[in-house]
C-alpha cells in the first residue's frame, strides 16, 4: 500500500474520532455522533473534490474511507474513557492527518492542472474544512479561527512542497519534507506556545 494513502486512512480514523468526541461533550446521540464523525473525516475532501469537478468524490469512489469512519465511531463510542486518556498520542496523529490531507489535497489539484495558488488553497481544504464543519455543527468557535498554528502549518508545508517540485526533487522527496515540515511546526508551536498575534489586543 501507499504511504501516503495509509497516512490518509490512518488520519481519517483519527478525524472520525475528534468529531465523535466533541459530539460526546455535546451529549449528542449516538446517530448524532456518526454525522459528525463523518463530517470531520470526509469534509475536507467532499468540498476539494466538489470544487475540482471529481465526482462522483474520493470517499464514495474507496468505500475503504467508509468503514474506517465507522470502526473509529464504534471504538470511540466503546471505547470513550480509553481513546480520551490518549490525547497525546491523538494529537500526534490529527496532525500527521492534516499533513497527509494537505499534501494529498495540493498534489490532487496540481494534477488537475490548477494554478499552484489554488492548489494550496486546495490542500488546506483538505486538511481544515471537515474540523470547521464538526465545529460549526457542535456550536464551538472553528479551531482554525483561533490562535493556535493550524492552517499556517499546512499552508507552510505546501509551499514547501511547491518549491521542492519546481526544483525537480523527486515528487517522494517532496511528499516527506512537506509532511514533515507541518508536523514539526504543529509540534514546536504547541510545545512553545507560539500562536499568531491577535488582531485586536485586550
Amino acid at each position: 500500500m501507499d504511504l501516503l494513502l495509509l497516512l490518509d486512512y490512518i488520519g481519517t480514523f483519527v478525524f472520525a474520532i475528534s468529531g465523535v468526541l466533541t459530539a460526546a461533550e455535546k451529549r449528542l446521540d449516538f446517530f448524532g455522533a456518526t454525522v459528525i464523525g463523518f463530517v470531520t473525516a470526509i469534509g475536507g475532501g467532499t468540498l476539494r473534490d466538489i470544487l475540482l469537478g471529481d465526482v462522483p468524490v474520493a470517499w464514495m469512489r474507496n468505500t475503504t474511507y467508509f468503514w474506517v469512519i465507522i470502526a473509529a465511531v464504534v471504538v470511540t463510542i466503546l471505547f470513550r474513557k480509553q481513546v480520551m486518556s490518549l490525547k497525546r498520542t491523538l494529537f500526534l496523529f490529527d496532525t500527521i492527518g492534516i499533513a497527509t490531507f494537505t499534501v494529498i489535497g495540493l498534489k490532487k489539484a496540481l494534477l488537475m492542472g490548477i494554478d499552484p495558488s489554488m492548489a494550496v488553497l486546495m490542500g488546506l481544504s483538505s486538511a481544515v474544512v471537515g474540523g470547521v464543519i464538526r465545529d460549526i455543527l457542535c456550536n464551538e468557535v472553528p479551531l482554525i479561527l483561533h490562535r493556535e498554528v493550524y492552517a499556517t502549518a499546512c499552508i507552510g508545508g505546501a509551499l514547501a512542497f511547491l518549491l521542492l517540485y519546481n526544483l525537480s526533487v523527486p515528487e517522494v522527496i517532496c511528499e516527506i519534507v512537506a509532511v514533515a515540515l507541518i508536523i514539526i511546526i504543529r509540534i514546536v508551536a504547541i510545545r512553545f506556545n507560539i500562536a499568531l498575534p491577535r488582531l485586536m489586543k485586550d
